[in-house]
């Protein structure tokens, strides 16, 4: 393929992931997420069995008996054991719906106590059904604990008794499906003098949460992408491996890795979500953080064995074990991470008020592992631009033979390198954008859990980054699938004649049907002499 066509494919691919950005994320997909604001109901439950049957709505034809606030409590004689804060999701007049995906809950308390934190227990269930006047049915019921971290700004004194302490939002609950259209969250706070369960934690003023979920549209823009792409991917891997096969050497580990790339790619595109439109698969998102985990281990490993597999150096390339320095730490941090999610979403597969950051250890972990991750992955990007300027420069040494060969082949060379060098800063570039989007995901999830709900990112970013790698991944297999050209045997042997020269092109891909890539050869030739 000429050099102007090779313009045309690269202005196309180009100019998908800027009309993502500028349209698809800014215009038309809306934000990712959505947060909800719920005020409890205090509910009165005098029954001596509290779990049997009973489930109290705050509202609706079959409303629970309610309280204004505590001191009417006090005044009728209402133990705290049989107040009950009860919650719906959605909103009145409102459903939620399987587009949502998931449902994460975070629980902010209004309270005035003498003491900083203190331990709260929770005795929480959650219900749901489908018919607005349908049973309610039992979806989980723990007891839980909080840790209560709260300060209070102005001086301790009797003019600002009654103020309430400034509390960290609590993680609550979450949910990796919204199957149901309606959710009933009943919580209580069983007083236990005896066992020292919420005694000393002070007046409980208000319960609120807020749920945060997906925004159907964002789902369903989100889907798309992914049902396009996984073809569109899967045939270009396709197409490649083919190429390779009818070569008459053996695949080269740079070709496998890249058709591994592919794999990894078709994986995570493949939109199984769409099953969860119809299914309760509780277990779809930690699903889906094993897809991406598996993609940045491939990624991260492609791109070190990409640059390795490119240097001049005398070490013996073209085995998967020369790498095991490199690639062994990305398999044992993607291994780590598998740890760190089946210790959260694993568990809330059973217990959805079940988190990791609610213990002093847990968050202590979680905020070390985002913390490390981000370093670790910063080191690994500036090791990564220790390579390709490795590369570059051994590229670059190589380029003084060229004004020795004729014309027509230095023109080659010269196009060939350039279009190398072009494709490695496409490779920082991408590099870059991901590690930005991992470090970025993680700590918008930690926002979340903190309790700091507005925090979400753009669905430009999420989109973007996505067919970024989409369109990394396709340009990858289309430059280096062997071409369908055959160049002669001159061409690989010494200088090539007027003659054979003038049936050459620059090609867009770089590599051929009788070995490696060229580049590649060219920088293997000094490293084996």
């Amino acid at each position: 393929m000429s050099t102007k066509k090779l313009c045309i494919v690269g202005g196309i691919l180009l100019s998908f992931p800027r009309h993502r950005l500028s349209s698809g994320g800014l215009m038309v997909t809306p934000s990712p997420t959505t947060a909800m604001h719920y005020m409890s109901i205090k509910c009165v439950d005098v029954r001596k069995n509290h779990h049997k049957t009973k489930w109290l709505m705050p509202w609706g034809p079959n409303q629970c008996e309610k309280i204004r606030d505590l001191d009417e409590a006090m005044s009728r004689q209402i133990e705290a054991n049989d107040i009950v804060f009860a919650v719906h999701i959605p909103l009145p007049k409102k459903e939620m719906s399987p587009w949502f995906q998931f449902i994460l809950v975070i629980l902010q308390l209004d309270i005035a106590f003498k003491k900083n934190n203190e331990i709260i227990t929770l005795d929480v269930s959650l219900a749901y059904r489908d018919d607005m006047f349908g049973e309610w049915k039992e979806m989980a019921h723990a007891i839980e604990t909080r840790k209560l971290k709260c300060s209070f700004a102005s001086p301790k004194t009797i003019e600002h008794e009654g103020r309430h302490y400034d509390c960290d939002a609590l993680t609550f609950m979450e949910i990796g499906t919204v199957a149901h259209k309606f959710y009933l969250l009943n919580i209580r706070l069983p007083v236990n003098e005896r066992k020292q369960i919420n005694v000393g934690i002070g007046e409980i003023k208000d319960v609120r949460l807020v749920s945060i979920h997906q925004n159907g549209g964002f789902t369903k823009v989100w889907f798309a992408m992914k049902t396009f792409l996984t073809p569109s991917i899967f045939i270009i891997m396709v197409w490649y491996w083919r190429r390779i096969t009818m070569m008459t050497r053996a695949p080269v580990l740079l070709e496998k890795v890249i058709f591994a790339l592919g794999i990894s790619m078709t994986f995570i595109n493949i939109p199984v979500e769409w099953f969860s439109i119809g299914f309760d698969w509780t277990w779809m998102l930690l699903f889906g953080d094993i897809r991406q985990g598996l993609f940045y281990a491939m990624l991260l490993s492609f791109w070190i064995i990409f640059c390795g597999e490119h240097m001049m150096d005398q070490n013996e390339r073209n085995r998967l074990s020369g790498y095991w320095k490199q690639v062994g730490p990305i398999a044992v941090g993607a291994f780590c991470l598998f740890i760190f999610d089946m210790c959260e979403r694993g568990v809330q597969l059973k217990n959805p008020f079940y988190s990791i950051w609610t213990t002093d250890v847990g968050t202590e972990l979680a905020m070390a592992f985002i913390i490390v991750a981000g370093i670790c992955l910063c080191l690994y990007f500036l090791f990564l631009c220790f390579m390709v300027f490795q590369v570059f420069r051994n590229i670059s040494g190589k380029q003084s033979s060229l004004p020795a060969m004729s014309q027509v082949r230095r023109l080659h060379y010269e196009g060939l390198i350039f279009r190398f060098k072009f494709l490695m800063l496409i490779t920082l570039a991408c590099a870059a954008m991901t590690i930005i989007f991992f470090i970025v995901s993680q700590v918008t999830e930690g926002h979340w859990k903190w309790g700091d709900f507005t925090v979400q990112g753009n669905s430009a970013f999420f989109t973007g980054i996505y067919g970024m790698w989409n369109l990394y991944v396709f340009g990858l297999m289309f430059l280096y699938a062997p071409s369908h050209k055959n160049y002669g045997e001159d061409q690989s042997n010494g200088d090539l004649g007027v003659s054979s020269g003038e049936e050459l092109q620059l090609t867009t891909t770089i590599t051929h049907v009788d070995g490696p890539t060229e580049v590649y050869k060219l920088a293997r030739k000094e490293a084996q002499e």
